[in-house]
């Protein structure tokens, strides 16, 4: 009763799946990823079991249609199953059981295999496809969401919608840089859940995202800043001049109160991105210099 697509990038072998439902909390189900090893949608009368089962087979080396071959053996509900695999390497297979409710189907090929059923046509999966290729180069979580919109818009569950979710693995691509789990949304009971995981996602982006490019803050823009953190209580007071010790420190609390860690740039550079995202909250012109021996800052 879903429609998804497990993918992977061939550039940096990320790897994910994206899906949606007229069905309450999706993402807790269907989708399954491991980088280095494959993703794995397990759905319609879903058997939980493909997902960590189908993770373990691909780690042993098992090909995608090698795996499913053993689901086919080994499940005697196989009939009523959907599947979509995918390897590390970019093979991947499509599985649809003939007790599936229509529309169900799928298409496959390197990189991306794509299922669906109780959709309201093949259309769905055809435009997932076409979604897919014309994100070609985007990164893998903003492909496989075009991809997920693009399904959507051709009508998706015939039923309906409810949720959405999206997935993605890579190499130190998680928090901190210390696993390989990247992005992990869910829209779970939403009258749009596309149109909110993508919200989700750019607000993930914002956050997590690490800086593509920095910048020395400029004279007005350190001002800016140095008034700021007194006015919101991370200094007492702070010296004009150049950057220095006591800013960074109450510079570095601010970005860890606002989730913006990720961000974080030492030495009086910004990500320019996150100074926006400060200005925009605190406001750009709200704070300036006071005239003081001290450099103190006041509203």
């Amino acid at each position: 009763m879903t429609f998804s697509i497990v993918g992977r990038d061939p550039v940096t072998g990320d790897l994910g799946v994206a899906v949606a439902s007229k069905f309450l909390a999706v993402g807790a189900v269907v989708p399954y990823v491991k980088f280095g090893v494959g993703a794995v949608a397990t759905q319609s009368y879903v058997n939980p079991a493909f997902g960590p089962r189908g993770l373990e087979l691909l780690g042993q080396g098992l090909g995608p249609e090698q795996v499913s071959a053993r689901f086919e053996g080994e499940d005697g509900d196989i009939a009523q199953r959907q599947f979509g695999l995918i390897s590390a390497t970019g093979q991947a297979q499509t599985f649809t059981g003939s007790e599936c409710h229509g529309w169900a189907g799928g298409l496959a090929g390197p990189d991306y295999a794509i299922q669906g059923n109780i959709l309201t046509g093949p259309e769905v999966v055809q435009a997932t496809l076409e979604g897919w290729q014309g994100a070609q180069g985007q990164p893998l979580p903003r492909r496989l969401l075009a991809a997920l919109q693009a399904g959507d818009a051709a009508g998706g569950d015939k039923r309906g919608r409810q949720s959405a979710a999206l997935v993605c693995a890579g190499q130190g691509r998680g928090y901190a840089g210390l696993s390989d789990d990247w992005v992990n949304l869910r829209a779970d009971d939403h009258p749009d859940p596309c149109a909110e995981l993508e919200r989700l996602l750019g607000l993930y982006e914002l956050l997590f995202d690490r800086p593509q490019e920095t910048r020395e803050l400029s004279g007005e823009e350190l001002a800016w800043l140095r008034a700021l953190l007194v006015r919101e209580g991370y200094a007492r007071e702070l010296a004009g001049g150049p950057w220095d010790q006591a800013t960074e420190a109450a510079a570095w609390a601010l970005y860890g109160t606002e989730n913006l860690e990720e961000r974080w740039v030492e030495g009086g550079r910004v990500d320019p991105q996150a100074l926006k995202y400060l200005q925009e909250k605190f406001g750009a012109g709200e704070y300036r210099e006071a005239p003081s021996t001290l450099g103190c800052l006041s509203p």
